[in-house]
């Protein structure tokens, strides 16, 4: 074919965006995509050829259903077309999506946005032609730029903590879950982390609220540097927090993982590393806040607890880890115990 004839070839889909995947779980008004200039391929081999011949505005991946094809899918299509790459990503699988719009070494980004879901064709869409200007939005019931935005910080405000950054209550249960759902059919490990700061009362009596509340980002920003990328930190009321461990279904690069270990096996091992490292980086963090002997003065109580073994939803979880912090601060404090039979504080742990 002569570069004229390919040039002209791939022009069909300019004004137009391709989606690629099972849109229904990605769109609310999904039954009115045909009032909106898109392109829909459910079949992935039909996706990335139509990707390859076609000069889209955007391509848009729905990420559910794609367990384990992710990686060559986004590969592919990278290869195929230069339109920028929007995940449509559930919750759940925000924390994989986040990862792939990130520049790797030697490698760049998978993806280069992505959209929490459910959402609408219609924001979806304006979203994509404020952030590009392309005109491709001008069927159907578009959303002005200025309210696609306002709408977009009203979802941040419903789903993240304003004091720490960290998701708040309401997106940990969901995303917690979610990810349980998951992992019912994929034999998949969950496990929670509910922890508090010991004596927080007396720090915000004695040295203030601003005080205690720099305490709070502190522990925020040391829980985020241990936690594993994928794994979801959270502020869930007051000094207490939350953070849901869970089984990479993609792996390093999106592959499938190559040893799936089951929801039965022992006790979670990168968990308690995580929980047993913050516990001491919070310790010995210096607070010069606290005057000249603020260092070391620190400590945290909590509770590991797993699903299944400890509890088959979100709510016997936390109602587990809740009775096994309140034994943490009756035995002393300055303990994070694994639930089990017997439980185990996590510094006698081998």
């Amino acid at each position: 074919m002569s570069s004229t004839a390919e040039s002209s070839s791939r022009t069909q889909g300019r004004g137009k965006v391709l989606l690629v995947g099972d849109i229904r779980k990605a769109f609310l008004d999904a039954e009115s995509v045909g009032r909106y200039p898109c392109d829909v391929k459910a079949n992935l081999l039909e996706a990335i050829e139509a990707a390859a011949a076609c000069d889209y505005d955007a391509v848009g991946v729905v990420m559910n259903g794609l367990l384990g094809q992710l990686g060559p899918v986004l590969r592919a299509l990278r290869r195929g077309t230069k339109a920028p790459i929007v995940l449509l990503a559930q919750m759940v699988d925000e924390p994989i999506a986040r990862r792939l719009v990130q520049s790797e070494p030697g490698v760049g980004k998978a993806a280069d946005a992505y959209r929490v879901c459910p959402t609408t064709l219609a924001g979806f869409g304006s979203g994509l032609a404020a952030a590009s200007g392309a005109a491709a939005w001008s069927q159907g019931d578009v959303v002005p730029p200025g309210v696609e935005k306002r709408m977009r910080y009203l979802e941040r405000l419903a789903t993240t903590d304003d004091l720490t950054g960290l998701k708040n209550r309401r997106y940990i249960r969901e995303f917690a879950r979610q990810i349980i759902e998951r992992a019912r059919h994929s034999a998949g490990r969950v496990t929670l982390l509910v922890f508090d700061i010991d004596n927080f009362k007396h720090y915000n009596d004695v040295y203030g609220h601003a005080t205690g509340d720099e305490i709070l980002r502190q522990a925020a920003l040391l829980m985020r540097r241990c936690c594993r990328p994928h794994d979801v930190v959270g502020r869930i009321g007051g000094d207490e927090f939350a953070v849901v461990f869970w089984d990479d279904p993609h792996g390093g690069v999106s592959e499938p993982p190559s040893d799936r270990r089951h929801a039965e096996a022992e006790h979670p091992s990168e968990p308690v590393f995580v929980a047993r490292r913050f516990q001491n980086e919070f310790g010995h963090a210096e607070l010069n806040l606290l005057g000249p002997e603020g260092q070391g003065v620190l400590t945290i109580s909590g509770a590991l607890v797993r699903f299944p073994r400890d509890g088959r939803t979100v709510q016997e979880l936390f109602e587990r880890a809740d009775a096994a912090l309140l034994d943490a601060k009756r035995s002393g404090k300055n303990r994070i115990y694994l639930v089990g039979e017997p439980k185990s504080n996590i510094a006698d742990l081998p």
